[in-house]
């Protein structure tokens, strides 16, 4: 029998079976994460849009922004997989190259909001009176208006452009979170552990952080995950409407916008309409995966 403080240098089996002891468990609950369809379907769809967003200057793809007129609304084929825009430029390019402008802009669009409202929520939620009423009249202010309007708006005054796209989204994202997240603190301060912790003498900061937070935070990471998605078709829609990045750098809104324009080429705006409704859907995907792994109720039924 190897006892783990026996194992070491001088004892290379023992520390082959120790190695082993480790991997074992670690292989068992990946192969217990891919058991899932929907965990399984959400990672390699994002997996497959982060390689080729992180490698597109390496890849052997044409130039996004280079116009071959004489081969403009060409179909698809071996040449170009996506086929060719009104200009002549390579789709199958843009489409990869308007991914990195799309998925960076709303996870950082999730990035600001999420912690933003999340800790504007949980001090509403716990210290209440008037600090909870002067931040959720200003929550219920920004909610009166429609997200998409709100952000044309911000948009529209800053400008178009990517940047300025961003954040107009990041600037009206976060009321959901403060709503939510006042809610889950307001039902879990009530607690008996809670109760139990501030009668030891915890101190409210501690509380907050330590007690009440660890047990909301499980559902709005299911909401920021979903929100990611969100996020992706909301700056697709500023960039349809001109409010996103200047042409010609590509992104998929704008891309769907000028293939409306030729819809008898269908390829114009079906691939980068495809490319933002694979990721939404991976997106939402990954937030049940997230809901059900951590929810030990489903997690026991499965």
């Amino acid at each position: 029998m190897i006892r783990a403080d026996e194992v070491g240098t001088s004892n290379p089996d023992g520390g082959r079976a120790l190695r082993r002891m480790r991997v074992l468990p670690a292989m068992h609950r990946l192969l217990h994460a891919l058991s899932d369809p929907e965990r399984t379907a959400s990672l390699v769809i994002i997996g497959v849009w982060a390689v080729a967003i992180v490698l597109a200057p390496v890849l052997p793809l044409p130039n996004p922004n280079v116009q071959d007129v004489g081969n403009r609304l060409v179909g698809p084929t071996f040449g170009h997989l996506f086929g060719t825009d009104q200009l002549g430029r390579d789709l199958l390019s843009r489409v990869v190259s308007g991914g990195r402008a799309s998925v960076p802009a709303a996870v950082l669009v999730v990035a600001i909001g999420f912690p933003l409202g999340t800790a504007l929520g949980a001090v509403a939620g716990y210290v209440g009176g008037a600090v909870e009423e002067l931040i959720m009249r200003l929550t219920d202010m920004f909610l009166a208006f429609p997200v998409l309007v709100l952000a044309m708006a911000v948009a529209a005054a800053l400008g178009a452009s990517l940047a300025h796209g961003a954040m107009a989204l990041a600037a009206v994202w976060w009321p959901a979170y403060v709503r939510v997240t006042r809610g889950m603190v307001l039902d879990v301060k009530g607690r008996d552990y809670v109760l139990a912790s501030r009668s030891a003498g915890r101190r409210p900061i501690g509380i907050l952080t330590g007690v009440i937070m660890p047990n909301v935070l499980p559902s709005l990471l299911v909401m920021a995950a979903i929100d990611v998605g969100r996020a992706i078709l909301m700056f697709s829609m500023l960039s349809f409407l001109g409010l996103g990045a200047k042409p010609p750098d590509p992104e998929w809104g704008s891309m769907v916008a000028a293939g409306a324009q030729f819809m008898d080429q269908w390829w114009v705006a079906a691939f980068p309409g495809l490319a933002i409704l694979s990721l939404v859907f991976a997106f939402n995907l990954a937030g049940d995966s997230i809901r059900d792994a951590l929810d030990p109720w489903v997690r026991g039924r499965r």
